[in-house]
């Protein structure tokens, strides 16, 4: 499902066929690097650049004799070159190409990931601008509180984003090295020069000391920051899940003519999209706890982070850049029913206001105990006797002893829970 919704610029970057052109392009540039420096004739440098091919199928085949990948492709692309290929990996070992065309892969994965953050911060923006004075409910531990809007509900979603591009903007510039140092990170074969060469000819920066190969504790900040982007998703998902429950419906997931929810009973319109987000959200998550254990390998490395990544740089990139698409249409399509909304706000009969009456009644010099022991009996009495708060206040001779009826529908005005708005919107979105 992940592989047919997904951007067709990420499944590119993650295909067999780019890997091995990335694998190619390492392999080339250092070859011209040596050229630069003298020690490879230019005409076999540019033979190479212009014959220098591999076939899928072949590594393959190749693959399945040597048991080494690395081996294999090399071995193909020899057959494309000719005699200069001695010339290729020359003083390199497979992680010098394999991390350094890892990196450009990662990087060009993270790019587009925060491309993805753009385009749906623009998305929260425009809804929350069209919302901003949507009054609703705002609910702790499930239970009804005070009115906020469903704008503010979006604005701190798009202030949650924000930080969630510049966690990926430092992850993406702290995976952009690579490195051509040899087997154990000495250049004994090697001249840093040709390092230096091939990260800038790539868009990296050459790692200022490496063993065999890029420290994993880039790649696990950048799973870390997958993971915290996950979990945003996945909050932003269940918000709209809860307000889509039959007994709330204050917003719902766009329902398609044609579309069906339920094999079984043809009246369901489910939540789909935004729990088919929390469930790919474990997915992306999941990626994490492997990248951190890899940091920790054998000496100047060993080979057990190398299955790993196999799975995880693919799987968490796809499935991240395809939940971002998916959200970005589902708040963009998202209905919101504000009529619904102040029903339910209203469903509790004033005691919205509760804070608000207390707050009066300290004014006039009595304690917040008391004043909160006033409100409380009175609140207790819409809970259990399903009656109206004002109703309730307006009877109540020790309220009375302090307010007149004017004071007390003065109180019950939901333009106090508006009045900070604005400030709050300069805040986020600024001027």
């Amino acid at each position: 499902m992940i592989d047919r919704y997904s951007r067709p610029e990420m499944k590119q970057i993650w295909s067999v066929e780019n890997k091995y052109k990335k694998w190619l392009e390492v392999e080339i540039c250092a070859v011209e690097a040596w050229a630069e420096l003298g020690v490879v004739p230019k005409e076999s440098a540019k033979n190479i650049r212009e014959k220098a091919d591999f076939d899928i199928k072949k590594v393959e085949e190749i693959e399945e004799r040597t048991k080494h990948d690395v081996i294999a492709f090399l071995t193909n692309v020899g057959e494309y070159v000719g005699e200069d290929s001695r010339f290729i990996h020359l003083g390199l070992t497979s992680s010098d190409m394999l991390d350094t065309a890892l990196a450009v892969l990662m990087k060009e994965s993270m790019e587009l990931i925060v491309k993805d953050v753009d385009e749906l911060l623009v998305v929260i923006k425009e809804r929350a601008f069209e919302h901003k004075n949507t009054i609703m409910i705002g609910r702790t531990h499930g239970i009804h509180a005070e009115p906020i809007t469903f704008g503010l509900k979006l604005a701190i979603w798009f202030e949650e984003m924000k930080r969630n591009k510049k966690r990926l903007e430092n992850a993406l510039e702290t995976i952009s090295f690579g490195k051509i140092s040899g087997a154990v990170g000495t250049y004994a074969y090697l001249d840093p020069k040709v390092e230096e060469f091939v990260c800038e000819k790539l868009g990296l920066q050459p790692a200022p000391v490496s063993n065999q190969i890029i420290q994993r504790d880039r790649y696990a900040e950048a799973f870390a920051s997958l993971a915290i982007l996950s979990g945003t998703v996945e909050k932003i998902a269940t918000e709209i899940r809860h307000l889509q429950r039959t007994e709330v419906l204050e917003a719902e997931e766009y329902f398609s003519k044609g579309q069906k929810g339920s094999s079984a009973m043809p009246h369901k319109r489910n939540p789909i999209l935004s729990e088919n987000l929390c469930g790919l959200a474990r997915v992306v998550r999941s990626s994490f706890q492997p990248a951190i254990e890899n940091c920790a390998l054998w000496h100047e490395r060993d080979i057990s982070h190398s299955s790993v990544e196999r799975f995880i740089c693919p799987d968490a990139f796809i499935t991240a850049d395809f939940m971002l698409g998916r959200l970005k249409g589902l708040i963009k399509n998202l209905l919101v029913y504000p009529e619904r909304m102040l029903e339910n706000l209203n469903k509790l009969k004033g005691l919205v206001f509760s804070q608000h009456v207390m707050l009066e009644l300290t004014k006039h010099g009595i304690s917040r105990e008391k004043a909160y022991e006033i409100v409380q009996r009175n609140a207790m009495q819409v809970w259990n006797e399903n009656k109206d708060f004002k109703v309730l206040l307006l009877e109540d001779n020790e309220i009375k002893s302090y307010f007149n009826k004017s004071d007390i529908e003065n109180m019950f005005d939901l333009s106090i829970f508006l009045r900070h708005v604005d400030t709050i919107y300069k805040r986020v979105f600024g001027g």
